[in-house]
């Protein structure tokens, strides 16, 4: 590699590290005819498949220019930073030489926009096209949709790509124009639910015509950016609940804003809200593995989620009513809103509860987080019996106290 093409490479990766929504699932794109790589069954990007495994991604932007001013972003017009661009050909050369030597299995790329919106995804487009048909590679490829660019464009991404995002970024459109005036909802919801539709119908059509070919197999996804502006969870969670219904979303990924400059449209963060992103996270497994809704997981009176606990614990201390669950006799669905038990471990004692009444050993070996899940689960040996739930005790304890073992005396006092 080049003097010239390191020093791009540096900083257009060091560019692409504040766009967190690249990671892949459930594309099945396989080698053949002599190919390059593979997408099957695997995460890309930084991440760990089941059997801990590490895949990586070579992550870049096409450019850092950028024609609009978006005050929450680095690459920014206004920002005084270094900037560079690959070309088409630089870009296809990185991929295929770091995948043969194994730094890579995949390619994330986005891009700041030059000259405006087709003329970018047309060059993003290109890579990915050359990637798939001159050098026949099929390892995972996700591109970054530009929002406003044409169908056509659109389309053709969706032939040569794995995955596909449009980011959102700001949660709400009004607050969107105020630090990045250049944009719209519009222009993101276009490509959105064009995208949506074409994917239906490719899935639809697998039998037909489009036999044996494929479109953005793994989905598309987009990116929200929490605590730039003062939406609330509640708003947050509300809009992705839609975005994964309407608009079919495999993924909504949230990016605890950075503080990349000094314009006073934004708040004055001394650092990231990264427990708060990992909140959301919490609060969107839920909603997508779990069967809650956005608005049980929040309060009209506290819209924002506990920061001292998880979503699913926050949800069964303000319904006090349904608990303790009696794992013996409750449903699955039930069982799974048990803070502590997974979608594994509620299979596994709906399973065993057939042969037998379940004990604590059985429970503590089914892998759920017996010493949470037993303040709110009954119908074992062992049980706690609790006669007197006192939620604001139990919350209290779980808050401040480090202690793993406490009788049924302390936290359930009449």
């Amino acid at each position: 590699m080049n003097a010239k093409t390191l020093e791009k490479l540096k900083i257009l990766a060091d560019a692409a590290k504040y766009d967190v929504s690249c990671s892949s699932s459930g594309s099945k794109r396989k080698n053949k005819n002599g190919g390059l790589g593979n997408a099957e069954g695997m995460g890309i990007c930084h991440s760990y498949t089941e059997d801990g495994r590490c895949v990586s991604l070579l992550k870049i932007l096409l450019t850092n220019f950028c024609i609009y001013d978006c005050a929450y972003c680095v690459s920014r017009s206004s920002n005084d930073v270094k900037r560079a661009a690959f070309t088409v050909q630089e870009v296809v050369e990185l991929s295929i030489n770091f995948y043969r030597r194994n730094y890579i299995e995949g390619l994330f790329l986005s891009s700041g926009i030059f000259k405006n919106a087709d003329y970018t995804m047309e060059r993003l487009v290109r890579i990915a096209r050359d990637l798939r048909t001159l050098h026949k590679f099929n390892g995972y490829i996700h591109l970054k949709t530009i929002p406003g660019a044409s169908d056509e464009l659109v389309h053709e991404a969706g032939l040569y790509a794995d995955r596909l995002s449009v980011n959102l970024e700001i949660p709400s459109e009004k607050n969107l124009k105020k630090i990045a005036p250049e944009k719209n909802y519009k222009e993101v919801y276009d490509p959105m639910n064009y995208l949506q539709e074409q994917i239906t119908g490719y899935q639809g059509e697998k039998k037909g015509k489009n036999k044996g070919r494929l479109f953005a197999p793994a989905g598309q996804s987009t990116q929200l950016v929490v605590g730039a502006t003062p939406e609330t969870d509640r708003h947050i969670l509300s809009l992705s609940e839609s975005l994964y219904q309407d608009q079919e979303l495999k993924r909504v990924y949230y990016s605890g804003y950075i503080p990349v400059s000094d314009d006073n449209r934004l708040p004055a963060l001394k650092s990231p809200p990264l427990l708060r992103e990992n909140r959301l996270y919490q609060a969107d497994w839920l909603m997508r593995f779990y069967g809650f809704q956005a608005e049980e997981l929040t309060d009209e009176s506290e819209p924002n989620l506990d920061l001292r606990l998880d979503p699913k614990v926050c949800w069964a201390l303000r319904n006090p009513w349904l608990f303790p669950v009696d794992i013996q006799k409750a449903p699955y669905e039930m069982i799974l809103r048990v803070p502590g038990i997974g979608v594994k471990s509620a299979r596994m004692i709906i399973t065993s509860r057939k042969f037998g009444k379940l004990r604590e050993e059985h429970l503590k070996k089914m892998g759920l987080a017996f010493n949470r899940a037993r303040y709110f689960i009954c119908g074992f040996n062992g049980s706690l019996k609790l006669h007197d739930w006192k939620p604001e005790v139990l919350k209290t304890h779980l808050i401040s106290s480090t202690h793993q073992n406490f009788g049924q005396t302390s936290l359930f006092n009449a």
